[in-house]
Parts: C-alpha cells; sequence; structure tokens
C-alpha cells in the first residue's frame, strides 16, 4: 500500500478507507491553544492556495469529525484521498489538497493546560 500516485482512478481512490495519521511529534512542544491557533490559521488561508471552497470545507469537517463520519463526508464530496490520513487529497477535476498532520491529529508533545 505504497503512495507512489502514479494511477488515480476514481473508482479505487474514492473507496479508500481513512485513517487517522500515525502518531507525530511537533518541533517544540506546544499547548492545546497553540495547536488550535495553528489549526484556524490554515483552515483560515487554505483556500487562498487553489482549489474549490467547497472541497476545503468538505475536507476541514472529516479533520474535525470522528473517523465514520469523515469517510461519509469525503465520499459524499467526491474527494479522491491518494494518502489513506487525508494528508494528500484530490478532488474530481484533478486540484491537489495537502493537509498538515497538526490539523489532522493531536502531537504526542502536546502539552496538557490546566
Amino acid at each position: 500500500m505504497g503512495c507512489s500516485g502514479s494511477k488515480r482512478t476514481r473508482g479505487d481512490e474514492a473507496a479508500k478507507k481513512i485513517r487517522k495519521p500515525k502518531p507525530w511529534k511537533h518541533s517544540e512542544p506546544i499547548t492545546r491553544t497553540q495547536l488550535m491557533q495553528m489549526r484556524d490559521e490554515f483552515w483560515d488561508t487554505a483556500p487562498h492556495y487553489g482549489g474549490q471552497k467547497e472541497i476545503w470545507d468538505a475536507l476541514r469537517a472529516a479533520a474535525e469529525a470522528e473517523l465514520i463520519l469523515a469517510q461519509a463526508i469525503i465520499d459524499s464530496a467526491g474527494v479522491i484521498v491518494q494518502n489513506d490520513d487525508l494528508t494528500i487529497c484530490y478532488d474530481e477535476r484533478g486540484a491537489k489538497y495537502e493537509l498538515p498532520k497538526y490539523v489532522l491529529s493531536d502531537p504526542i508533545n502536546l502539552i496538557h493546560e490546566n
């Protein structure tokens, strides 16, 4: 199950089961508040880099949902998943959408605020 991306057939890719990204570590420990600020900044600026706003909205909804709901959102929006952790996706027109891991899951070195 590689991510060569050499062939993208709608039937195969649209049916790909999504999963949460593998555990990852931020370059320095961050708080939940900092993480949420990074996520908000990404989602606020992402549509300006191309693609359709509707797809960005669907990707955000999927990123913030539980896996079963996220799968339904991705499937109904017609998103073509290249990497099953949603870090690389395409729309039906071929526009590429790259999502950083920090919008998809929490880092292992998250500082828990009291």
